[in-house]
This record gives structure tokens, C-alpha cells and sequence, in this order.
């Protein structure tokens, strides 16, 4: 099993990318699960142009770092995101990696489970949070669990007893999701997650993309690829 981590913080020590460390350290007791981790102060990251260049050949312009984070999330069995909170939202590291990373159009993460981190001193945590989760939720994930923790500084966040509960619990739950899917066994359903993604894929994604199909060729491209364009269609729904 193939987990994604991206630390959207450029700190890569700081408040995010401590919870992320514990959280794959958690995972890490798992023997039958790779972790690729990733920071963003790391990589080498173009802004969008929006060229529409990604929608009709099916890959960007750019041939930075977030092309091949895009093709390991791709491959993986699950995602974790984490973002400190800028200004009540994800860090711009963050953003670049939503406008750049071939997610909600193209379904990048259908099938896939999901977490979501978000850090916060003051307020707008929970706002930076629903920004991540709308991304994945958006992006087909199921999402497992979200962190969103209130910094007190100066603190030692991993000494907070309902952090370090709360990041077992969560690991935890991404496991066993992930495992059960992974080994073709009866997957746990989150029936409401299912319907929203319904709505959003079936009634608005799916036939803007497919009436405009000469625009949008990259992204069908990319559907075929994942058995995507008959999804909630026929034979193929709800595979």
C-alpha cells in the first residue's frame, strides 16, 4: 500500500509538519504500507498560467516537481494534506499544488483515502480545513479524518494529550480503510461522502466535460486511463 504525505508548510519542523511526522510514524507500524513524504519548501513549484494547456493534452506546460507529485498521487492508495493557516486558507505552497495538481477535473483521487492537517494559532483553522477538504472530497478521495489543531505557543504539540489521541485515532482509521480496500475485502462505506461525490461528479463535472469534449480532451483522457468516463453512467458506476 502507497501512502502520499504533503507538508505545505515551509517549515520543516514546524507545527504541520510535526503532526504529519507523527502520523507517519504512526502508519509506520504497519509493515505493508510505503510512505512517500513530501515538504514543499523542497520542491520547485511554476504557478498556473491558466494556459488550459493541462484540460485539452492532458499534462502542463511545466515540467517541475508538481508533475511528478501529481503521477505519485496518481499511484498511491491514499493522501495525507497539511497547511498551516495562512489568512484563514492553505499556504500559497499549498494553493499552487491544488491549481497545478491535475485533482478535481481529471478525479485524481478517486478511490483513494484521504486525511486532511491544518494548523492555526489565532483563528481560521477550521476555514483553512474545509478549503483542503473540499479538494479532496471534490477530487473523488474518501476522506477519513481531519486534524485541524490550535497551536499554543511556545507548546510541544505531541505533548498534548488530545492531539496525540487524536492523530492514533486517525492513522488508525486510514489504515484500516485503506487495507481493506487494498485487499479486496467488503470496503467501508461513508454513505454521504458517496452522495456528495455523486452529485458533484454525476451532475456537474461529468457532462460539462463530456458536452465539451474538443476543449476538454486531456481530461477524458486521463478518465479513460482510470475507467472514469462511464462513472455513474452504466455498467462501470460505483466500482
Amino acid at each position: 500500500m502507497n501512502i502520499v504525505i504533503v507538508n505545505g508548510s515551509h517549515r520543516k519542523d514546524g507545527a504541520t509538519a510535526s503532526i504529519l511526522n507523527a502520523i507517519c510514524q504512526q502508519m509506520k507500524k504497519y509493515k505493508d504500507i510505503d510512505i512517500y513524504m513530501v515538504h514543499v519548501a523542497d520542491m520547485k513549484l511554476n504557478y498556473c498560467v491558466g494556459c488550459g494547456v493541462c484540460y485539452q493534452q492532458g499534462a502542463c506546460i511545466f515540467k517541475d516537481d508538481i508533475e511528478q507529485l501529481s503521477l505519485k498521487i496518481r499511484n498511491a492508495d491514499g493522501i495525507i494534506l497539511g497547511s498551516p493557516t495562512y489568512a484563514s486558507n492553505v499556504s500559497a505552497q499549498m494553493k499552487t499544488i491544488i491549481d497545478r495538481g491535475h485533482f478535481v477535473m481529471e478525479q485524481l483521487l478517486y478511490g483513494k483515502y484521504a486525511i486532511s492537517v491544518t494548523t492555526y494559532e489565532n483563528y481560521g483553522g477550521r476555514d483553512c480545513a474545509k478549503v483542503l477538504n473540499k479538494l479532496l472530497t471534490y477530487s473523488g478521495a474518501t476522506l477519513c479524518g481531519t486534524i485541524a489543531f490550535r497551536k499554543k505557543a511556545p507548546s510541544n504539540l505531541l505533548e498534548e494529550p488530545r492531539l496525540t489521541k487524536k492523530i492514533q485515532k486517525t492513522a488508525n482509521r486510514f489504515y484500516i480503510d485503506i487495507s481493506q480496500m487494498y485487499r479486496g475485502n467488503k470496503r467501508h462505506r461513508h454513505i454521504f461522502q458517496s452522495i456528495k461525490h455523486f452529485i458533484i461528479f454525476r451532475m456537474g463535472i461529468q457532462p460539462f466535460i463530456l458536452n465539451n469534449r474538443t476543449r476538454y480532451g486531456g481530461i477524458i483522457k486521463r478518465w479513460d486511463e482510470a475507467q472514469l468516463r462511464n462513472l455513474y453512467r452504466g455498467k462501470e458506476a460505483c466500482k
